[in-house]
């Protein structure tokens, strides 16, 4: 488990982070809040790219601040925003391979892991091809088998589907699906209230600094969270007008409306 015990941390004597409690363990976690709120900055504590001023962060009983990041990320991956920043190599196999053999593997071992992690994926054929030819789902699906071939147990996605077609997002939701459905803990950094209510088991709503909810996603959903600039799923405010109460898919709703789709017109 993944715990975060009263993380303070400051930019240029700006203090971005609050007192911050958190725990991560096999599940989903839903991290949210308005642009500034802190996420990022709490997400880079978790594999040590930032150490805490004043709290601790433990991963598996490891304190951060006592361990490498190389070190670190054997337990815990992170997956940037825009995947492009993690290529520098000159095929997929390449790249997803770069990551195990600086762990010092042997080339079986390095191929074994760069082969699994692309089905894990649904990337298997695309070994040599350039990173930089792939489409926008694509290569985050790359950066993703980046990260799994390190075999992590922890998983930090940030904003994960962002700019992507909505085919290409619906790839990396079953990625996720199928790496949670693996035992891994995942942290989902997302605006997209739609992915959260489909895929979140816990959220965590982040405000100037401070941790402000953490709850079930129904509870979540019960709050105004217009009010953090976030958006209302159209699912739920359309359940709601129906009278169907808390729903997760419209597949729920339509039974929930005993099947009779004309009320959706």
């Amino acid at each position: 488990m993944i715990r975060v015990e009263n993380l303070h941390f400051a930019y240029n004597e700006q203090e971005v982070l609050r007192g911050i409690d958190l725990t991560l363990g096999e599940e989903v976690l839903a991290l949210v809040g308005p642009n500034g709120s802190g996420k990022t900055t709490l997400a880079k504590h978790l594999n040590g790219l930032l150490k805490p001023e004043k709290g601790r962060v433990l991963v598996d009983g490891l304190d951060t601040r006592e361990h490498t990041v190389a070190e670190l990320s054997r337990k815990v991956g992170y997956v940037f925003q825009n995947p492009e920043h993690m290529f520098f190599e000159e095929t997929v196999f390449n790249e997803v391979a770069f990551g195990p053999k600086n762990l010092g593997l042997d080339k079986r071992e390095v191929e074994e892991r760069v082969r699994w992690a692309l089905k894990a994926v649904n990337l298997e054929g695309f070994e040599e091809r350039a990173p930089y030819s792939l489409s926008g789902g694509e290569k985050q699906r790359l950066a993703i088998a980046c990260v799994l071939a390190m075999r992590p147990k922890y998983l930090i996605l940030d904003e994960p589907t962002t700019g992507l077609d909505l085919k290409a997002e619906r790839s990396v939701v079953e990625v996720i699906k199928f790496l949670r459905k693996k035992g891994h803990g995942i942290l989902l950094i997302t605006h997209d209230m739609d992915l959260v209510l489909e895929l979140a088991e816990r959220v965590v709503l982040l405000n100037d600094g401070r941790n402000v909810f953490d709850g079930s996603v129904e509870e979540f959903f019960r709050l105004n969270v217009e009010e953090y600039g976030l958006e209302r799923p159209e699912l739920l405010v359309l359940a709601e007008k129906l009278g169907a109460g808390f729903v997760r898919s419209a597949e729920e709703l339509v039974g929930r409306v005993g099947g009779d789709l004309s009320v959706l017109r």
